[in-house]
């Protein structure tokens, strides 16, 4: 297939667009490099693709409309994974037009031509976030989401909202997928472990909110990516058992879907920082700080739904997978 990757020099963007083009599948990948975090991690990301057979890379935003027509007329796309978007909750209290620019503007125009040129599917990234207020565990799909405590959270629901919308009216099969805290080699820096990885082999403090008394359900980029691709393989179509009466919020009777993608093992923060101190081979310095608006205590995602449609079962430990980070950030940094 020819696959349109949207934020591929983002952390799981780049991910998945390398396992699409080990199996053999061209990818065409938009980024627009914005600095948001340090550029240069983004280009040695978009490096490393651009040195693959069957890569193509648009610089673009999604927002730019005329870019996003542009590309889909020169390329014939059969299947979109829709990555881009403005990232962090703490951020959009303080830029929240980048949220609205990037999350609802730029999805609008990637619903559009998808409806124009005939695009096979849609997968596209929401967010636990969306859970908000929810402190029902584990989050289900079938659980509401109306009381998110983040604009991030809302624009995210939103585009679940606007991707029902297009199946319903045209026809469109689109699958959104709930990520939770993913981490990983070649992860972000402005998530818990990066942030602390780099303050303990540098020397410098720890920022540990609410006395890292926070679960969060931390999932390994490969497992997130055997979830993307599978369900970019699996076109959503409506669901037979869908009763208008009685409804599902996780289904419908258009080809709609959306599904949690997570480790379903949450963990202490706190236990997380001594897994990564123990890598590292040091002791943090630790500087305790109240929670931040906009966070919640805990995060614990029910994968049974993603499980039925695909199969899909998280291998990745934290155990496991921070050792892995660790060294690719030493790597990387020459630390």
């Amino acid at each position: 297939m020819r696959v349109l990757v949207t934020g591929s020099a983002g952390f799981i963007g780049s991910t998945v667009s390398h396992r699409l083009l080990d199996r053999g599948d061209e990818v065409v990948g938009l980024d627009n490099y914005n600095d948001y975090y340090e550029v240069s991690l983004k280009e040695a990301r978009g490096q490393r693709l651009l040195e693959r057979p069957g890569y193509t890379e648009i610089r673009a935003s999604v927002e730019d409309r005329g870019a996003l027509e542009t590309l889909f007329k020169t390329h014939k796309i059969d299947r979109v994974v829709h990555l881009a978007a403005q990232a962090g909750v703490r951020y959009s209290l303080e830029n929240p037009h980048a949220y609205i620019d990037a999350n609802l503007v730029g999805f609008m125009n990637i619903l559009e031509c998808c409806r124009h040129h005939e695009v096979d599917h849609l997968v596209y990234a929401s967010s636990s976030s969306v859970y908000g207020a929810n402190e029902s565990l584990p989050f289900r799909v079938e659980d509401s989401v109306d009381h998110p405590v983040s604009l991030y959270a809302a624009t995210k629901k939103a585009n679940e909202l606007m991707a029902h919308t297009y199946s319903h009216l045209f026809g469109l099969p689109t699958t959104g997928l709930r990520f939770f805290t993913v981490y990983g080699p070649w992860g972000r820096p402005d998530m818990a472990l990066f942030k602390f990885s780099r303050a303990i082999l540098t020397g410098g403090t720890v920022q540990l909110f609410n006395g890292g008394h926070h679960k969060r359900d931390f999932t390994f980029v490969t497992d997130i990516v055997d979830g993307v691709i599978g369900t970019l393989d699996q076109i959503a179509a409506p669901d037979s058992t869908y009763d208008p009466l009685n409804p599902n919020p996780g289904t419908s009777n258009v080809p709609w879907r959306v599904y949690n993608i997570g480790s379903d093992r949450p963990v202490d923060l706190i236990r997380y920082l001594e897994l990564i101190e123990e890598a590292c081979g040091k002791k943090a310095n630790v500087e305790s700080l109240p929670m931040q608006p906009g966070d919640v205590i805990a995060t614990h995602a029910d994968v049974s739904a993603l499980k039925a449609a695909i199969g899909y079962a998280p291998r990745v430990t934290v155990e496991e997978g921070i050792p892995q980070f660790v060294d690719w950030f030493r790597n990387y940094y020459s630390l």
